[in-house]
């Protein structure tokens, strides 16, 4: 699918923007992974650290599907690939009509996109500003960081509450021209899950002429998350991304989505090149989207393993955040980096980052019920060490 620049209409540039700036930015998105935060992989210890895990390590550390894609997503890449030396266009526009349907939206309100990252690094270009902060929690994910420091706006992280959800009286009042307020729901790192009534807050006392960009990457895999495509069909200011990297397993495969009004998609589309995406994630996604058994399914799989990795957290006495998402944060007592560091050298473990306001957390991925018992046992003799 082709997105056309605008090269005379002022409305169709990003607020905040000269049209010289405009132009360096929209360059620089078509280079792809030119662009220094182009995706989530480009914070350096993530780079670095996926590059150095050996193939035969377990890897617990990027918040990836261990089940990978549903057969019937396998199959429609099986008969996909040999007509893939064309340009299948009307695969993208079958995933556009099959995602809208799914979230009872109107075609015009779905942007398809290559996983979620890229709509998110193109909603805060096209949001904020220097006169328009980006209000992000902390802590979170710090993907839209980069961004905003890229269009040099100021980056205001607000605390989580004690209960680790975000706060919304103060993300919606921290800035009075706030240009984009940014939610992760469920929460990555924490994996907790912030009320509908508390991002509905948000929206309704944020500052005029703020998005509020609600990322629900990890969605379908908390029981007591909603989401928030109901504030979409209502017209609010709000954009929420959904991505098939997650539970769908289908990181490598690349298929998403942003979900809005269409005067603030074309916002985002006006950041973009030429948008062609994998015809093999687009025909696995609607593929997906059609095995209605599948949410249900992997969501109480996961859960299995998850609440028999926090039993054994419990009986050995580890502290934890409790999660809904795919990941947790456990303390290890001691400076995240070298627990991570040690549980890859020592044990082959790849387990993920820790974040400034945790540095002893370390953030493990839920993976296969083999997968979790390789790490219980890395992870306490890396601790007792």
């Amino acid at each position: 699918m082709h997105d056309s620049l605008p090269t005379e209409e002022p409305s169709d540039r990003p607020e905040g923007l000269t049209r010289r700036d405009f132009a360096r930015l929209t360059a620089l998105l078509a280079a792809g992974a030119a662009v220094p935060f182009y995706n989530e992989f480009t914070l350096a210890q993530d780079l670095k650290a996926i590059a150095q895990i050996p193939p035969d390590a377990v890897r617990l550390n990027a918040n990836e599907n261990p089940f990978g894609p549903c057969p019937e997503a396998l199959e429609a890449i099986r008969k996909v690939v040999p007509l893939s030396g064309r340009y299948l266009f009307n695969e993208t526009f079958a995933f556009v009509e099959a995602m809208a349907a799914s979230e009872g939206l109107p075609t015009s309100h779905v942007l398809p996109t290559a996983g979620s990252s890229d709509p998110l690094h193109r909603a805060v270009l096209a949001f904020t500003s220097p006169s328009r902060p980006l209000v992000t929690a902390e802590p979170g994910y710090e993907a839209p960081e980069g961004a905003a420091r890229f269009n040099n706006a100021k980056i205001i992280k607000v605390p989580l509450r004690k209960d680790f959800s975000h706060d919304s009286k103060a993300m919606a009042t921290s800035h009075p021209e706030a240009g984009l307020i940014f939610v992760c729901n469920p929460n990555n790192p924490t994996g907790t899950v912030t009320s509908k009534e508390d991002v509905a807050a948000i929206v309704a006392n944020k500052p005029n002429g703020c998005i509020v960009l609600v990322d629900e990457a990890y969605l379908h895999f908390a029981a007591s998350a909603s989401p928030a495509t109901d504030l979409v069909a209502a017209g609010k200011d709000v954009i929420v991304l959904r991505t098939f990297s997650k539970l769908y397993g289908m990181a490598g495969l690349r298929a998403g989505a942003a979900l809005g009004r269409p005067d603030l998609l074309d916002k985002m589309r006006a950041l973009a090149g030429l948008n062609f995406l994998p015809v093999t994630g687009m025909v696995a996604a609607i593929a997906s989207l059609k095995n209605k058994a599948l949410i249900g399914q992997r969501r109480q799989t996961l859960a299995e393993i998850r609440k028999d990795l926090f039993a054994w957290l419990d009986r050995k006495g580890y502290a934890y955040i409790p999660s809904e998402a795919n990941m947790v944060l456990i303390d290890s007592k001691k400076p995240g980096r070298e627990t991570a560091k040690a549980m890859l050298d020592e044990h082959k473990v790849a387990i993920g980052r820790s974040w400034a306001s945790l540095p002893t957390h370390v953030r493990v991925t839920i993976g296969t019920a083999a997968e979790m018992e390789k790490f219980k046992t890395a992870f306490e003799r890396v601790v007792r060490a």
